[in-house]
């Protein structure tokens, strides 16, 4: 990486590169939640707030069980549905947006799940990240990225945004990256931070991309 300012055409370049080797080596990566259909993933997104996929995704199987469409998590009491997503965290205003989040599927939008970011972003409990990640994953539907704590994180680390907002790293990665790579690069940069952009102990020297990542607020790599 070099030292001095880079130029546009060399960031475009190098995020060109980045984005070929995110691709071969996780080509086949996809949303860690498991779900047959939107309704599925949009009530385990909401439910991945502050807590662990995995963790999500040992209570949503009894979940669906319990509550298979929206029409019978709108009819869902409270105290139930709290008592099969209390291990999730914050269960009680979880519990309290997937039954509004339900009831307002049910009301507006005849027990379907939009593919609309306006409506989807109007119901209980879904902000600009839940619906990307519905509307990319399910839907196929580049509406923006995806930005979780990795790709907060990693996109810093590779130089591409100086922002600590969500909606402004967001912004800068959609002016930066090609639109068909918006849902991909979201998924890849998760499993990248995963297996080796680990936080507390990054594995960059056997890092596909260190030859394009600056380690920006990183200290420098040691050599023997």
């Amino acid at each position: 990486m070099p030292a001095h300012r880079e130029s546009d055409v060399d960031r475009k370049k190098r995020i060109r590169r980045i984005l070929t080797k995110l691709r071969k080596t996780y080509g086949d990566a996809e949303c860690a939640l498991i779900h047959d259909d939107p309704f599925q993933l949009l009530c385990a997104t909401i439910l991945s707030a502050q807590c662990t996929d995995e963790r999500v995704n040992q209570v949503t199987p009894q979940l669906f069980q319990r509550y298979p469409d929206a029409l019978a998590l709108a009819q869902a009491s409270l105290p139930d549905l709290e008592s099969v997503i209390q291990s999730t965290g914050f269960f009680r205003s979880k519990a309290k947006n997937l039954k509004a989040m339900a009831v307002a599927v049910v009301e507006r939008h005849g027990g379907e799940i939009p593919a609309n970011l306006e409506a989807l972003t109007q119901l209980a409990g879904v902000g600009r990240k839940t619906a990307n990640v519905v509307l990319g994953t399910w839907f196929g539907i580049s509406s923006g990225v995806v930005v979780d704590t990795h790709v907060k994180r990693i996109s810093m680390l590779l130089g591409l945004t100086t922002k600590t907002d969500p909606v402004q790293i967001e912004r800068d990665l959609m002016d930066l990256l090609p639109k068909k790579e918006w849902i991909n690069f979201s998924h890849r940069l998760i499993h990248h931070g995963r297996r080796i952009c680990i936080a507390r102990r990054p594995q960059c020297p056997k890092c596909p991309l260190l030859k394009d990542c600056p380690r920006v607020g990183l200290p420098p790599l040691k050599t023997v």
